[in-house]
């Protein structure tokens, strides 16, 4: 184990936060868990946090106010943290700009003003998605490549990674972690917030929109947020080894065709249609399909156009851990446990892949 240290982790109550303030605890590290409002932190399992043998102290603080909205006495106390986490951030899609400007941008401006003043070394959590809508390889080592953002929080999440490398450049140790779309855990599929990619899931089965634009090519990489954390975690403890680094935080690459092909294993679920976007009309869609087009499918339908690979050499030397493998299993793990818990109904019997057709019908 390392020599005991004290990190501030910003969005402790986070879903990766909260994995990662489990972790250093565990390892006998102090955390100081900067939360917006002071409450109990959750695990993804559930339940509650219990650190050991380390210590944690809750902060309330606002990462949107200069020297993120604490005390004079907690302002003390973070000065002497020997790390820094950023892992508070907006992730919601379709909000106003100006609700990203504050969280996402000014936010992590605020923090790298807290880590300039001592030059504590800081592992900012970004996304793989700043990549924007384009296809090909994005590389751990690009930023601002005239890429267009596909929403507003793509926007702020590269506004914010650039002010992170300037920091950088101006001398403050510096390692950024790139997830890409952070679902449940690895083994067991279990999730604790359904939010990124499960409102469409949800949308998508229960065949409130039967017809999206998308390519079947189109590439989904699904991380898992214990995987995740893990490598935060260890960018945390070895941030001599991780700093200047760029590290993709990436897991199972998933095609719309394989998406499709494991909906079609379960016989309670509808199984959507995508179609080239330039064929694509939502006027055409039923009327009552339309609200759930406009309202959800619309702020994610960018991911359903994109062939994009993410490149994670670095982060598979730093770790030691190459990207895993076994796509269709581990969506069939995250379809299981939303239908055991509830979310996408009740759990029914799954068909064998073997009684799919290629076209998605099934034999039985």
């Amino acid at each position: 184990m390392s020599d005991p240290m004290t990190v501030l982790v910003t969005g402790a109550g986070g879903f990766v936060g909260a994995e990662v303030t489990a972790r250093l605890t565990a390892a006998g590290h102090t955390v100081l868990a900067l939360l917006h409002h002071n409450t109990e932190l959750v695990r993804n399992n559930g339940r509650k946090l219990t650190p050991g043998p380390g210590t944690l102290t809750r902060i309330t603080g606002d990462i949107t106010r200069p020297g993120l909205g604490m005390t004079d006495d907690d302002r003390r106390l973070a000065a002497i943290a020997d790390r820094i986490v950023h892992c508070a951030a907006v992730t919601d899609f379709g909000l106003p700009d100006g609700h990203y400007d504050r969280l996402n941008v000014e936010g992590t401006r605020h923090v790298l003003d807290l880590a300039l003043a001592v030059r504590t070394p800081l592992v900012h959590l970004s996304t793989a998605y700043v990549c924007g809508e384009r296809d090909g390889t994005a590389r751990e080592d690009e930023l601002d490549v005239g890429q267009r953002p596909g929403n507003g929080y793509e926007k702020s999440k590269l506004a914010a990674e650039t002010l992170v490398r300037a920091a950088a450049a101006d001398g403050l140790p510096v390692t950024v972690v790139r997830p890409s779309i952070v679902t449940g855990a690895g083994r067991t599929g279990r999730v604790r917030d359904f939010k990124t990619i499960y409102p469409v899931l949800r949308i998508l089965t229960r065949g409130l929109v039967r017809t999206v634009p998308g390519h079947y090519d189109a590439v989904l990489d699904l991380v898992p947020v214990d995987r995740v954390a893990d490598l935060v975690t260890e960018a945390t403890l070895r941030a001599q080894d991780a700093e200047c680094r760029t590290l993709h935080a990436v897991g199972y690459e998933l095609t719309l065709r394989d998406f499709s092909d494991v909906l079609a294993e379960y016989p309670c679920f509808q199984v959507p249609r995508f179609v080239p976007p330039s064929a694509f009309s939502a006027q055409a869609l039923p009327d009552g399909e339309r609200p759930y087009y406009d309202r959800v499918i619309t702020l994610y339908d960018t991911y359903f156009r994109r062939r994009v690979h993410f490149d994670d050499t670095r982060a598979a030397a730093f770790s030691g851990r190459p990207a895993p493998t076994g796509a269709r299993p581990y969506l069939r793990r995250l379809l299981d446990h939303c239908l055991a818990t509830g979310y996408l109904g009740p759990a029914p019997r799954r068909l064998p892949a073997a009684a799919v057709r290629p076209d998605g019908s099934t034999h039985r």
